[in-house]
């Protein structure tokens, strides 16, 4: 399948983008998480989403992959006091914020001469999802917020074990082996307990994500990203549009009561549990994703030809 790439400009950044489907089909964005490369929304799961007629376009945020690094900067003080404020719902002073990476995402329509968009974010990406769903709301089709947070107060926090892995790499200077094996453990870690991968795919993608772009110390400014942008439920009131929200019952990560807290959050929002679903998307519940994101997104579609009538 063609995939077309390109830089989209937002404010002085440059943000990689790839779509791929026909340009005249209904666009689907695409929004990964932390750390993460678009590598994670896998191909043959973005070719599911073209072969049921969507223009998918997936990207790079901010200090990942092949868009613009924020080298240097970093936010004054510890993380912890950040941590403690976040898990209370509460703002901290971040290098950019939740609110800038959901511009970047519409930079990215912008570039494409896209209007209107069905909006699918995973993890922190569900974040930024929120957030442009609210920020951006004319441009907001439909919206999926899989295994995600809206970090409102007091919710259970992650496993020290899932947290700690993802933030905390292998030391500077540590040889690619070593890195990959890293990724490996990571994601047997925060993955699908009932549907493991073998070990040899994931150490393929682990080296695919390292010989594209490794840099580990953007982790932690996206982290402070979602520390400093305090509880979206803020964003959730003000969401229209049809929206799923898709969690797995076995999230180490992300805990499922992050999921249900934005599902209770966003008005008629459909809330979707997978059991042995861990902080992936594995390949055999792709078929069964697909469809749940189908779904929304012709709700979206039938919403906004409503709205076109009622208007003419």
């Amino acid at each position: 399948m063609d995939v077309r790439g390109g830089y989209a400009k937002s404010g002085d950044l440059d943000i990689y983008y790839e779509e791929m489907g026909e340009r005249s089909d209904p666009a689907v964005l695409l929004i990964m998480g932390l750390g993460a490369q678009l590598l994670l929304w896998r191909k043959g799961f973005c070719e599911k989403l073209v072969n049921r007629g969507y223009r998918v376009i997936r990207f790079d945020n901010r200090d990942v992959g092949l868009s613009s690094k924020l080298d240097g900067l970093r936010a004054p003080g510890s993380q912890y006091p950040r941590m403690l404020r976040s898990f209370l719902g509460i703002r901290s002073t971040a290098v950019y914020t939740l609110e800038d990476m959901a511009d970047d995402a519409a930079a990215v329509l912008d570039q494409l001469d896209i209007d209107r968009a069905h909006v699918v974010g995973a993890s922190m990406g569900g974040m930024i999802a929120q957030v442009f769903a609210a920020r951006h709301a004319p441009r907001t089709l439909s919206l999926a917020v899989i295994f995600s947070s809206n970090n409102q107060s007091a919710l259970p926090p992650p496993a020290p074990r899932a947290l700690f892995s993802v933030i905390k790499g292998p030391p500077p200077g540590s040889p690619r082996e070593a890195i990959i094996d890293n990724a490996v453990r990571v994601t047997r870690v925060i993955g699908s307990p009932a549907y493991p991968a073998p070990e040899e795919q994931i150490r393929a993608e682990a080296a695919e994500g390292y010989d594209r772009s490794y840099y580990p110390v953007g982790i932690a400014r996206q982290f402070g990203a979602i520390m400093g942008s305090g509880s979206l439920r803020r964003y959730d009131r003000q969401i229209t549009v049809p929206t799923v929200v898709i969690h797995g019952l076995a999230d180490k990560l992300m805990r499922p009561h992050g999921g249900r807290a934005i599902a209770t959050s966003i008005r008629h929002a459909r809330f979707v549990l997978f059991p042995g679903m861990g902080h992936e998307l594995p390949e055999p519940l792709w078929d069964q994703v697909v469809g749940e994101l189908d779904v929304t997104f012709s709700e979206g579609r039938a919403r906004s030809s409503d709205v076109l009538d009622s208007a003419g």
